[in-house]
Protein backbone atom coordinates (compact mmCIF):
# COMPACT_ATOMS: atom_id res chain seq x y z
CA UNK A 1 0.00 0.00 0.00
CA UNK A 2 1.44 3.40 -0.99
CA UNK A 3 1.58 6.37 1.39
CA UNK A 4 -1.57 8.06 0.01
CA UNK A 5 -3.54 4.84 0.30
CA UNK A 6 -2.38 4.34 3.90
CA UNK A 7 -3.36 7.94 4.71
CA UNK A 8 -6.85 7.51 3.23
CA UNK A 9 -7.33 4.17 5.01
CA UNK A 10 -6.48 5.71 8.37
CA UNK A 11 -8.80 8.69 7.74
CA UNK A 12 -11.73 6.47 6.72
CA UNK A 13 -11.49 4.30 9.81
CA UNK A 14 -10.96 7.09 12.34
CA UNK A 15 -13.61 7.54 15.07
CA UNK A 16 -13.66 11.32 14.62
CA UNK A 17 -15.49 13.20 11.90
CA UNK A 18 -12.81 14.38 9.47
CA UNK A 19 -13.08 16.35 6.27
CA UNK A 20 -11.02 18.73 4.14
CA UNK A 21 -12.35 21.87 2.48
CA UNK A 22 -10.88 24.60 0.28
CA UNK A 23 -10.77 28.40 0.42
CA UNK A 24 -14.25 28.61 -1.11
CA UNK A 25 -15.71 26.49 1.66
CA UNK A 26 -16.26 23.46 -0.61
CA UNK A 27 -15.73 20.07 1.04
CA UNK A 28 -13.18 18.06 -0.97
CA UNK A 29 -12.96 14.96 1.19
CA UNK A 30 -14.96 13.44 4.06
CA UNK A 31 -14.14 10.24 5.89
CA UNK A 32 -16.60 7.40 6.55
CA UNK A 33 -17.29 8.57 10.11
CA UNK A 34 -18.37 12.00 8.78
CA UNK A 35 -20.69 10.41 6.21
CA UNK A 36 -22.16 8.03 8.79
CA UNK A 37 -22.73 10.53 11.62
CA UNK A 38 -24.00 13.28 9.32
CA UNK A 39 -26.15 10.70 7.49
CA UNK A 40 -24.84 11.32 3.98
CA UNK A 41 -24.35 8.61 1.35
CA UNK A 42 -20.95 7.60 0.07
CA UNK A 43 -19.14 10.61 -1.44
CA UNK A 44 -22.29 12.78 -1.04
CA UNK A 45 -20.48 15.21 1.27
CA UNK A 46 -17.84 15.95 -1.34
CA UNK A 47 -18.90 19.09 -3.19
CA UNK A 48 -21.16 20.30 -0.37
CA UNK A 49 -20.48 23.69 1.19
CA UNK A 50 -19.15 24.15 4.70
CA UNK A 51 -22.30 26.14 5.52
CA UNK A 52 -24.37 22.99 4.88
CA UNK A 53 -22.65 21.35 7.83
CA UNK A 54 -22.41 24.54 9.97
CA UNK A 55 -25.46 26.63 8.92
CA UNK A 56 -25.55 28.47 12.23
CA UNK A 57 -21.87 29.47 12.19
CA UNK A 58 -21.66 31.74 9.15
CA UNK A 59 -19.99 34.64 10.99
CA UNK A 60 -17.49 32.40 12.75
CA UNK A 61 -16.60 30.72 9.43
CA UNK A 62 -15.85 34.17 8.01
CA UNK A 63 -13.49 34.72 10.92
CA UNK A 64 -11.94 31.38 10.15
CA UNK A 65 -11.09 32.38 6.58
CA UNK A 66 -9.62 35.64 7.92
CA UNK A 67 -7.08 33.48 9.78
CA UNK A 68 -8.61 34.37 13.14
CA UNK A 69 -10.22 31.00 13.74
CA UNK A 70 -7.66 28.34 12.62
CA UNK A 71 -5.63 28.35 15.84
CA UNK A 72 -6.03 24.64 16.57
CA UNK A 73 -8.27 25.25 19.60
CA UNK A 74 -11.38 23.15 20.16
CA UNK A 75 -14.72 24.90 20.12
CA UNK A 76 -18.22 23.58 20.75
CA UNK A 77 -20.25 24.02 17.56
CA UNK A 78 -23.55 22.54 16.39
CA UNK A 79 -23.13 20.11 13.45
CA UNK A 80 -26.12 19.55 11.16
CA UNK A 81 -27.08 16.24 9.60
CA UNK A 82 -28.48 15.92 6.09
CA UNK A 83 -32.06 15.91 7.47
CA UNK A 84 -31.27 19.25 9.28
CA UNK A 85 -31.22 17.80 12.78
CA UNK A 86 -28.14 18.73 14.79
CA UNK A 87 -25.89 17.74 17.66
CA UNK A 88 -23.12 19.48 19.64
CA UNK A 89 -19.53 18.69 18.71
CA UNK A 90 -16.07 19.77 19.77
CA UNK A 91 -14.52 21.07 16.55
CA UNK A 92 -10.92 21.86 15.60
CA UNK A 93 -9.88 23.47 12.32
CA UNK A 94 -6.32 23.65 10.98
CA UNK A 95 -4.55 24.88 7.83
CA UNK A 96 -3.18 21.98 5.76
CA UNK A 97 -0.87 22.47 2.75
CA UNK A 98 0.14 19.60 0.47
CA UNK A 99 1.65 20.89 -2.80
CA UNK A 100 1.66 17.48 -4.46
CA UNK A 101 -2.00 16.83 -3.84
CA UNK A 102 -3.38 20.31 -4.36
CA UNK A 103 -2.57 23.26 -6.52
CA UNK A 104 0.56 25.12 -5.49
CA UNK A 105 -0.16 27.99 -3.12
CA UNK A 106 -3.79 27.01 -2.49
CA UNK A 107 -4.73 26.60 1.18
CA UNK A 108 -6.54 23.46 2.23
CA UNK A 109 -8.21 23.21 5.62
CA UNK A 110 -8.70 20.25 7.92
CA UNK A 111 -11.75 19.92 10.18
CA UNK A 112 -11.94 17.35 13.00
CA UNK A 113 -15.07 17.02 15.13
CA UNK A 114 -16.21 14.78 17.96
CA UNK A 115 -19.86 14.27 18.94
CA UNK A 116 -20.33 15.41 22.59
CA UNK A 117 -24.09 14.87 22.90
CA UNK A 118 -23.67 12.46 25.81
CA UNK A 119 -21.22 14.72 27.62
CA UNK A 120 -23.52 17.72 27.12
CA UNK A 121 -26.48 15.76 28.47
CA UNK A 122 -24.53 14.66 31.53
CA UNK A 123 -23.33 18.22 32.15
CA UNK A 124 -26.88 19.56 31.98
CA UNK A 125 -28.05 16.77 34.26
CA UNK A 126 -25.32 17.64 36.76
CA UNK A 127 -26.22 21.34 36.53
CA UNK A 128 -29.86 20.47 37.17
CA UNK A 129 -28.86 18.36 40.15
CA UNK A 130 -26.82 21.30 41.55
CA UNK A 131 -29.81 23.61 41.13
CA UNK A 132 -32.14 21.14 42.85
CA UNK A 133 -29.63 20.73 45.67
CA UNK A 134 -29.47 24.53 46.03
CA UNK A 135 -33.26 24.75 46.20
CA UNK A 136 -33.35 21.97 48.80
CA UNK A 137 -30.74 23.87 50.84
CA UNK A 138 -32.84 27.03 50.58
CA UNK A 139 -35.92 25.21 51.88
CA UNK A 140 -33.86 23.69 54.69
CA UNK A 141 -32.42 27.09 55.65
CA UNK A 142 -35.88 28.67 55.73
CA UNK A 143 -37.09 25.81 57.91
CA UNK A 144 -34.11 26.24 60.26
CA UNK A 145 -34.80 29.99 60.43
CA UNK A 146 -38.39 29.39 61.51
CA UNK A 147 -37.48 26.65 63.97
CA UNK A 148 -34.76 28.65 65.75
CA UNK A 149 -37.00 31.72 65.94
CA UNK A 150 -39.92 29.78 67.45
CA UNK A 151 -37.86 27.63 69.83
CA UNK A 152 -35.60 30.17 71.48
CA UNK A 153 -38.30 32.22 73.25
CA UNK A 154 -40.15 29.32 74.96
CA UNK A 155 -36.90 27.59 75.90
CA UNK A 156 -35.59 30.75 77.56
CA UNK A 157 -38.94 31.12 79.33
CA UNK A 158 -38.84 27.55 80.64
CA UNK A 159 -35.23 28.01 81.73
CA UNK A 160 -36.00 31.22 83.64
CA UNK A 161 -39.01 29.71 85.44
CA UNK A 162 -37.06 26.56 86.25
CA UNK A 163 -34.29 28.63 87.83
CA UNK A 164 -36.90 30.48 89.91
CA UNK A 165 -38.30 27.18 91.15
CA UNK A 166 -34.81 25.92 92.00
CA UNK A 167 -34.37 28.94 94.30
CA UNK A 168 -37.63 28.14 96.11
CA UNK A 169 -37.53 24.33 96.25
CA UNK A 170 -36.07 22.52 99.28
CA UNK A 171 -36.92 18.86 98.61
CA UNK A 172 -33.94 16.99 97.19
CA UNK A 173 -35.93 14.80 94.77
CA UNK A 174 -37.74 17.76 93.27
CA UNK A 175 -34.51 19.76 93.09
CA UNK A 176 -32.88 16.93 91.18
CA UNK A 177 -35.70 16.93 88.62
CA UNK A 178 -35.59 20.73 88.29
CA UNK A 179 -31.83 20.70 87.72
CA UNK A 180 -32.32 18.07 85.01
CA UNK A 181 -34.87 20.39 83.38
CA UNK A 182 -32.41 23.27 83.65
CA UNK A 183 -29.66 21.23 82.01
CA UNK A 184 -32.05 20.11 79.25
CA UNK A 185 -32.92 23.76 78.52
CA UNK A 186 -29.25 24.71 78.31
CA UNK A 187 -28.58 21.78 75.95
CA UNK A 188 -31.48 22.91 73.79
CA UNK A 189 -30.07 26.47 73.66
CA UNK A 190 -26.72 25.03 72.52
CA UNK A 191 -28.49 23.14 69.72
CA UNK A 192 -30.35 26.30 68.69
CA UNK A 193 -27.00 28.14 68.60
CA UNK A 194 -25.64 25.52 66.19
CA UNK A 195 -28.71 25.93 63.99
CA UNK A 196 -28.20 29.70 64.07
CA UNK A 197 -24.55 29.24 63.09
CA UNK A 198 -25.46 27.10 60.07
CA UNK A 199 -28.03 29.68 59.01
CA UNK A 200 -25.52 32.55 59.30
CA UNK A 201 -22.85 30.60 57.40
CA UNK A 202 -25.34 29.90 54.59
CA UNK A 203 -26.11 33.63 54.34
CA UNK A 204 -29.81 32.98 54.97
CA UNK A 205 -30.12 35.07 58.13
CA UNK A 206 -32.57 38.00 58.00
CA UNK A 207 -33.03 40.57 60.78
CA UNK A 208 -36.58 41.33 61.88
CA UNK A 209 -36.80 44.96 62.97
CA UNK A 210 -39.76 46.14 65.01
CA UNK A 211 -40.57 48.70 67.67
CA UNK A 212 -39.97 47.60 71.27
CA UNK A 213 -39.50 49.03 74.76
CA UNK A 214 -35.74 49.23 75.26
CA UNK A 215 -35.60 49.25 79.07
CA UNK A 216 -38.15 46.43 79.33
CA UNK A 217 -35.87 44.41 77.09
CA UNK A 218 -32.91 45.07 79.41
CA UNK A 219 -35.04 44.14 82.44
CA UNK A 220 -35.86 40.84 80.72
CA UNK A 221 -32.15 40.18 80.08
CA UNK A 222 -31.32 41.08 83.67
CA UNK A 223 -34.04 38.73 84.94
CA UNK A 224 -32.58 35.88 82.90
CA UNK A 225 -29.22 36.11 84.69
CA UNK A 226 -29.60 37.78 88.07
CA UNK A 227 -30.37 34.58 90.01
CA UNK A 228 -27.41 32.69 88.56
CA UNK A 229 -25.03 35.61 89.22
CA UNK A 230 -26.20 36.53 92.69
CA UNK A 231 -26.24 32.92 93.91
CA UNK A 232 -22.47 32.96 93.31
CA UNK A 233 -22.25 35.95 95.66
CA UNK A 234 -21.47 38.49 92.91
CA UNK A 235 -22.91 41.95 92.29
CA UNK A 236 -24.89 42.50 89.08
CA UNK A 237 -25.91 45.90 87.75
CA UNK A 238 -27.26 47.44 84.53
CA UNK A 239 -27.03 51.17 83.74
CA UNK A 240 -28.61 52.93 80.77
CA UNK A 241 -27.84 56.41 79.48
CA UNK A 242 -30.90 58.66 80.01
CA UNK A 243 -30.72 60.07 76.47
CA UNK A 244 -31.70 56.70 74.96
CA UNK A 245 -35.40 56.86 73.94
CA UNK A 246 -38.00 54.72 75.67
CA UNK A 247 -38.75 52.86 72.44
CA UNK A 248 -36.41 51.91 69.60
CA UNK A 249 -36.76 49.96 66.34
CA UNK A 250 -34.47 46.96 65.86
CA UNK A 251 -34.27 43.19 66.14
CA UNK A 252 -35.03 42.79 69.84
CA UNK A 253 -34.57 39.00 69.79
CA UNK A 254 -31.03 39.25 68.37
CA UNK A 255 -29.95 42.04 70.75
CA UNK A 256 -31.18 39.85 73.62
CA UNK A 257 -29.32 36.87 72.12
CA UNK A 258 -26.00 38.77 72.03
CA UNK A 259 -26.42 40.10 75.58
CA UNK A 260 -27.49 36.69 76.90
CA UNK A 261 -24.39 35.08 75.41
CA UNK A 262 -22.02 37.70 76.80
CA UNK A 263 -23.62 37.57 80.25
CA UNK A 264 -23.64 33.76 80.27
CA UNK A 265 -19.91 33.80 79.51
CA UNK A 266 -19.29 36.47 82.14
CA UNK A 267 -21.10 34.39 84.77
CA UNK A 268 -19.38 31.18 83.65
CA UNK A 269 -15.85 32.60 83.87
CA UNK A 270 -16.32 34.76 87.00
CA UNK A 271 -16.23 33.32 90.50
CA UNK A 272 -16.00 36.47 92.65
CA UNK A 273 -16.53 40.19 92.15
CA UNK A 274 -19.13 41.72 89.88
CA UNK A 275 -20.70 41.83 86.43
CA UNK A 276 -21.89 45.10 84.97
CA UNK A 277 -23.76 46.08 81.80
CA UNK A 278 -23.68 49.63 80.53
CA UNK A 279 -25.51 51.07 77.51
CA UNK A 280 -24.82 54.53 76.10
CA UNK A 281 -25.88 56.45 73.05
CA UNK A 282 -22.78 57.41 71.07
CA UNK A 283 -24.11 58.87 67.81
CA UNK A 284 -27.24 59.84 65.92
CA UNK A 285 -27.78 60.49 62.23
CA UNK A 286 -31.33 61.50 61.39
CA UNK A 287 -33.63 58.79 62.73
CA UNK A 288 -30.77 56.29 63.09
CA UNK A 289 -28.95 55.96 66.42
CA UNK A 290 -25.79 54.15 67.50
CA UNK A 291 -25.93 52.27 70.81
CA UNK A 292 -22.76 51.20 72.62
CA UNK A 293 -22.96 48.20 74.99
CA UNK A 294 -20.26 47.33 77.55
CA UNK A 295 -20.32 44.02 79.47
CA UNK A 296 -17.68 43.97 82.22
CA UNK A 297 -16.73 41.15 84.57
CA UNK A 298 -14.00 40.47 87.16
CA UNK A 299 -13.39 36.90 86.02
CA UNK A 300 -10.40 34.86 84.85
CA UNK A 301 -9.66 37.17 81.91
CA UNK A 302 -8.07 36.30 78.58
CA UNK A 303 -4.41 36.58 77.59
CA UNK A 304 -3.72 38.97 74.70
CA UNK A 305 -2.24 36.16 72.59
CA UNK A 306 -5.48 34.15 72.83
CA UNK A 307 -7.97 36.89 72.06
CA UNK A 308 -7.86 36.35 68.29
CA UNK A 309 -9.42 32.88 68.83
CA UNK A 310 -12.51 34.22 70.58
CA UNK A 311 -14.69 35.06 67.59
CA UNK A 312 -13.79 32.02 65.48
CA UNK A 313 -16.29 29.18 65.11
CA UNK A 314 -15.80 26.05 67.23
CA UNK A 315 -12.84 27.67 68.97
CA UNK A 316 -11.97 27.90 72.65
CA UNK A 317 -9.01 29.72 74.20
CA UNK A 318 -7.54 26.34 75.10
CA UNK A 319 -8.63 22.73 75.49
CA UNK A 320 -8.78 22.96 79.29
CA UNK A 321 -11.35 25.75 79.05
CA UNK A 322 -13.81 23.59 77.14
CA UNK A 323 -13.27 20.70 79.55
CA UNK A 324 -13.70 22.81 82.69
CA UNK A 325 -16.43 25.22 81.63
CA UNK A 326 -18.06 23.52 78.62
CA UNK A 327 -19.32 25.12 75.42
CA UNK A 328 -18.95 24.68 71.67
CA UNK A 329 -17.11 27.92 70.96
CA UNK A 330 -19.93 29.00 68.62
CA UNK A 331 -21.55 31.66 70.81
CA UNK A 332 -19.12 34.54 70.24
CA UNK A 333 -18.83 33.77 66.53
CA UNK A 334 -22.62 34.04 66.26
CA UNK A 335 -22.55 37.26 68.31
CA UNK A 336 -19.94 38.74 65.97
CA UNK A 337 -21.99 37.96 62.88
CA UNK A 338 -25.24 39.22 64.43
CA UNK A 339 -23.63 42.49 65.54
CA UNK A 340 -22.16 43.01 62.06
CA UNK A 341 -25.60 42.38 60.53
CA UNK A 342 -26.88 45.19 62.77
CA UNK A 343 -24.26 47.56 61.34
CA UNK A 344 -21.72 47.38 64.16
CA UNK A 345 -18.74 45.47 65.50
CA UNK A 346 -17.72 43.64 68.68
CA UNK A 347 -14.38 43.78 70.51
CA UNK A 348 -12.77 42.54 73.70
CA UNK A 349 -10.43 44.17 76.22
CA UNK A 350 -8.92 41.77 78.73
CA UNK A 351 -5.85 40.53 80.55
CA UNK A 352 -5.36 37.12 82.12
CA UNK A 353 -6.52 37.21 85.74
CA UNK A 354 -7.84 40.80 85.53
CA UNK A 355 -11.34 40.35 84.17
CA UNK A 356 -12.83 40.93 80.74
CA UNK A 357 -14.72 43.71 79.02
CA UNK A 358 -16.72 43.02 75.85
CA UNK A 359 -18.04 46.03 74.03
CA UNK A 360 -20.15 46.19 70.88
CA UNK A 361 -22.09 48.84 69.02
CA UNK A 362 -25.13 48.53 66.77
CA UNK A 363 -27.34 50.87 64.78
CA UNK A 364 -31.07 51.08 65.50
CA UNK A 365 -33.88 53.46 64.50
CA UNK A 366 -35.85 55.90 66.62
CA UNK A 367 -39.66 55.69 66.24
CA UNK A 368 -41.23 58.79 64.78
CA UNK A 369 -43.05 59.69 68.00
CA UNK A 370 -39.76 59.55 69.95
CA UNK A 371 -37.66 61.55 67.49
CA UNK A 372 -38.85 64.91 68.86
CA UNK A 373 -37.57 63.89 72.30
CA UNK A 374 -34.12 62.97 70.97
CA UNK A 375 -31.41 65.58 70.38
CA UNK A 376 -30.78 66.12 66.67
CA UNK A 377 -27.10 65.25 66.51
CA UNK A 378 -26.54 64.50 62.83
CA UNK A 379 -22.90 63.40 62.45
CA UNK A 380 -22.48 65.17 59.12
CA UNK A 381 -23.39 68.62 60.47
CA UNK A 382 -22.00 68.25 64.02
CA UNK A 383 -19.82 71.01 65.46
CA UNK A 384 -19.16 72.38 68.93
CA UNK A 385 -21.13 75.64 68.67
CA UNK A 386 -24.23 73.97 67.25
CA UNK A 387 -24.17 71.43 70.09
CA UNK A 388 -23.82 74.12 72.76
CA UNK A 389 -26.71 76.08 71.26
CA UNK A 390 -28.93 72.99 71.35
CA UNK A 391 -27.87 72.11 74.90
CA UNK A 392 -28.78 75.63 76.02
CA UNK A 393 -32.28 75.16 74.59
CA UNK A 394 -32.57 71.79 76.25
CA UNK A 395 -31.58 73.27 79.63
CA UNK A 396 -34.55 75.66 79.48
CA UNK A 397 -37.03 72.77 79.22
CA UNK A 398 -35.16 70.10 81.13
CA UNK A 399 -37.31 67.52 82.95
CA UNK A 400 -34.66 67.17 85.67
CA UNK A 401 -33.96 70.71 86.88
CA UNK A 402 -31.52 69.44 89.53
CA UNK A 403 -29.05 68.16 86.93
CA UNK A 404 -26.91 70.81 85.19
CA UNK A 405 -26.76 70.66 81.41
CA UNK A 406 -23.36 70.02 79.94
CA UNK A 407 -21.77 73.30 78.85
CA UNK A 408 -23.25 75.44 81.64
CA UNK A 409 -20.68 77.15 83.89
CA UNK A 410 -21.85 75.35 87.05
CA UNK A 411 -21.62 72.00 85.32
CA UNK A 412 -18.09 72.66 84.05
CA UNK A 413 -16.96 73.77 87.49
CA UNK A 414 -18.36 70.58 89.06
CA UNK A 415 -16.60 68.49 86.42
CA UNK A 416 -13.28 70.16 87.28
CA UNK A 417 -13.77 69.40 90.99
CA UNK A 418 -14.61 65.76 90.36
CA UNK A 419 -11.70 65.42 87.92
CA UNK A 420 -9.28 66.76 90.56
CA UNK A 421 -10.54 64.25 93.11
CA UNK A 422 -10.38 61.49 90.50
CA UNK A 423 -6.72 62.04 89.64
CA UNK A 424 -5.83 62.42 93.34
CA UNK A 425 -7.44 59.02 94.05
CA UNK A 426 -5.46 57.52 91.18
CA UNK A 427 -2.19 58.95 92.51
CA UNK A 428 -3.01 57.42 95.91
CA UNK A 429 -3.89 54.14 94.15
CA UNK A 430 -7.33 54.18 95.70
CA UNK A 431 -8.97 52.65 92.64
CA UNK A 432 -12.34 52.06 94.29
CA UNK A 433 -12.65 55.77 95.10
CA UNK A 434 -11.33 56.68 91.65
CA UNK A 435 -14.02 54.54 90.05
CA UNK A 436 -16.77 56.31 91.99
CA UNK A 437 -15.43 59.73 90.88
CA UNK A 438 -15.17 58.44 87.29
CA UNK A 439 -18.83 57.47 87.42
CA UNK A 440 -19.72 60.93 88.78
CA UNK A 441 -17.82 62.65 85.95
CA UNK A 442 -19.49 60.34 83.44
CA UNK A 443 -22.92 61.45 84.66
CA UNK A 444 -21.90 65.11 84.40
CA UNK A 445 -20.71 64.75 80.77
CA UNK A 446 -23.80 62.80 79.76
CA UNK A 447 -24.99 65.54 77.39
CA UNK A 448 -21.52 66.31 76.05
CA UNK A 449 -20.33 66.02 72.44
CA UNK A 450 -19.38 62.56 71.22
CA UNK A 451 -15.64 63.25 71.53
CA UNK A 452 -15.93 64.07 75.25
CA UNK A 453 -18.15 61.07 75.98
CA UNK A 454 -15.79 58.73 74.12
CA UNK A 455 -12.80 60.09 76.06
CA UNK A 456 -14.76 59.63 79.31
CA UNK A 457 -15.57 56.03 78.43
CA UNK A 458 -11.89 55.27 77.80
CA UNK A 459 -10.96 56.89 81.13
CA UNK A 460 -13.56 54.91 83.06
CA UNK A 461 -12.45 51.64 81.44
CA UNK A 462 -8.82 52.37 82.35
CA UNK A 463 -9.80 53.14 85.95
CA UNK A 464 -11.83 49.94 86.21
CA UNK A 465 -8.74 48.00 85.08
CA UNK A 466 -6.56 49.87 87.62
CA UNK A 467 -4.13 50.65 84.80
CA UNK A 468 -2.17 53.73 85.82
CA UNK A 469 -0.55 54.43 82.42
CA UNK A 470 -3.79 54.16 80.46
CA UNK A 471 -5.66 56.17 83.12
CA UNK A 472 -3.13 59.00 82.96
CA UNK A 473 -3.26 59.13 79.15
CA UNK A 474 -7.08 58.98 79.07
CA UNK A 475 -7.30 61.66 81.78
CA UNK A 476 -5.13 64.02 79.75
CA UNK A 477 -7.20 63.40 76.61
CA UNK A 478 -10.45 64.08 78.48
CA UNK A 479 -9.01 67.28 79.99
CA UNK A 480 -8.10 68.56 76.51
CA UNK A 481 -11.57 67.74 75.17
CA UNK A 482 -13.27 69.51 78.06
CA UNK A 483 -10.97 72.51 77.71
CA UNK A 484 -11.94 72.79 74.05
CA UNK A 485 -15.63 72.78 74.94
CA UNK A 486 -15.08 75.37 77.70
CA UNK A 487 -13.47 77.68 75.15
CA UNK A 488 -16.38 77.15 72.77
CA UNK A 489 -18.80 77.84 75.60
CA UNK A 490 -16.98 81.08 76.41
CA UNK A 491 -17.18 82.23 72.80
CA UNK A 492 -20.90 81.40 72.74
CA UNK A 493 -21.52 83.45 75.93
CA UNK A 494 -19.68 86.48 74.51
CA UNK A 495 -21.92 86.59 71.42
Amino acid sequence: MDQNGLFRFSMDHAMEIIFFFDQNGVIRYANQSAERQLEYGKDELCGCLLTDVFPGETERIKDFFNDEFPDGKSREIMLYRKNRTCFPAMVRMLVYEEPQAWKAGQKIYLCMAQNVSKESYLEKKASRADWEAGEAQKVKSEFVANVTHELRTPVNGILGNTQELIQQETEKDKLKLLRMMERGCRDMISIINILDFSKLEAGKFILESRKFHFRDMLDYVKGNHINKITEKGMDFSVTVSPDIPEYIIGDELRIVQVLNNLLSNACKFTAVGSIHVEVVKTAQSGKRMELFFIVTDTGIGIAKADQDKLFKSFSQVDASTSRKYGGTGLGLNICKQLVELMGGSIHVDSDAGKGTRFYFHIWVEIPEECQKDSAETDEVQRDEQVILHKLKKLSESSVSESVWQYGEAENLEEIEKKMSKLILSVEMENWEKAESFAEAVKQLVDGAPKEVKSAMLRLKMAVQKADYAKTAAAFETLQNQIKGVEESYGREQNK
